[in-house]
């Protein structure tokens, strides 16, 4: 029976040595990747003031933190629930004076009150990369195309990415296709549901029917927004979205989603998401923002890898040697630098098979068991 105190709160796990082994190999094949880009890694702090985490970026709320006092400083702290603020903290303050633009990455833990209603774990990895200092086609092509890459070398295949204006009604709504300020968060919720009865009763609405057929694989996506009457408020967008879609064309199916807002809390003009095959939910997501406090421009993304691992297939147990009381320990040392992975004995009444060894060292040669 398992005792009451050795159960973890919801939405929270221990990773085994499986788990572990391979989520600490995917880190470091997304962080690689990464570093041969040219992002050099940093790391925030676990936890941080409130008001710093909370202060960095639009849509970052508090209630999503842990939250308590610090009984040094007497001020309320927060555990981070997204490491993107911090690093947006860390171009403003530590790396300010740093050229632009200014390439980071990063990778750890968060954890939320609250978890999400598509995925039920309240402590993720994050991990990361954000271009500080431009949020322009470019940049927003060199995340889409770095994101995809690091996580083909973690493992994920059938990659696709789908693209979204998150400030589309911000950009309509006060000329191309007016609406009056109290009908703004109104249309936003009915493009969100795609509810085309709901947005034709909202006075205004009906012109933004259009953008809710807008969406599926982006050449014909694309076409669709492009036939939407907005006087030009999106021309510079759409071209926007073709020279990214160019860009990363071939590298992973792409279909476009305008109106999509869910999980884009702080981008602006540009956002993504990403998908693999065979893995339930979306890896990440990404776009451009404005770090509040130095109202710098900066694009990046953030991947959540668990749900990857989970999916792929295992490598296979890999081959350990098994050490008696009695071994060379020069002979044993040379083995693992050769790759051999060894348990030494540390009674006669060890077990070999039971410890999941394969091979058992017998004078200076490893013997299957």
């Amino acid at each position: 029976m398992i005792n009451q105190d050795d159960l973890l709160p919801e939405g929270l796990e221990d990773r085994l040595p499986s788990k572990a082994k391979a989520v600490s190999r995917a880190m470091r094949d997304v962080l690689d990747v990464m570093d041969a880009h040219g992002y050099d890694r940093v790391s925030p702090p676990l936890v941080e003031f409130e008001k710093a985490l909370a202060g960095r970026m639009d849509g970052v709320s508090p209630r999503r933190m842990f939250r308590f006092v610090d009984p040094v400083s007497l001020r309320t702290l927060a555990l981070r629930s997204d490491i993107t603020p911090q690093i947006g903290r860390i171009a403003a303050t530590g790396l300010s004076h740093a050229a632009r633009p200014l390439r980071l990455c990063y990778g750890g833990e968060v954890a939320l009150i609250r978890a999400d209603q598509l995925d039920p774990a309240r402590q993720r990895l994050q991990l990361g990369a954000e271009l500080v200092g431009s949020d322009t086609v470019a940049a927003a092509a060199e995340m889409v195309s770095l994101a995809i890459e690091a996580l083909e070398q973690a493992g994920a295949t059938g990659i696709s990415v789908d693209f979204t204006l998150p400030d589309l009604v911000d950009i309509l709504a006060p000329q191309a296709m007016p609406l009056q300020a109290d009908h703004v968060a109104q249309v936003r919720r009915e493009l969100d549901t795609k509810d085309a009865g709901g947005l034709a009763d909202i006075p205004g609405g009906e012109a933004y029917l259009p953008l809710i057929y807008a969406t599926g694989p982006f050449d014909e996506a694309i076409e669709r927004l492009c036939a939407v009457d907005a006087g030009g408020a999106l021309s510079s967008r759409i071209a926007g979205l073709k020279q990214i879609a160019e860009r990363v064309s071939g590298t992973a199916r792409i279909t476009l989603d305008p109106t999509e807002r869910h999980g884009f809390e702080y981008q602006s003009w540009f956002g993504f998401t990403i998908y693999a095959e065979g893995v339930r939910g979306a890896l990440g997501r990404g776009g451009t923002y404005s770090i509040r406090g130095s109202n710098e421009a900066a694009t990046g993304f953030s991947l959540y890898i668990d749900a990857l691992i989970d999916a792929l297939e295992s490598d296979g147990q890999r081959d350990i040697l098994f050490l008696p009381l009695d071994h060379d320990r020069d002979v044993a040392a040379r083995l693992r630098a050769i790759g051999w992975r060894t348990v030494a004995a540390l009674s006669d009444s060890d077990d070999a098979r039971a410890l999941g060894c394969t091979h058992r060292l017998d004078g200076n040669e490893p013997v299957k068991i």
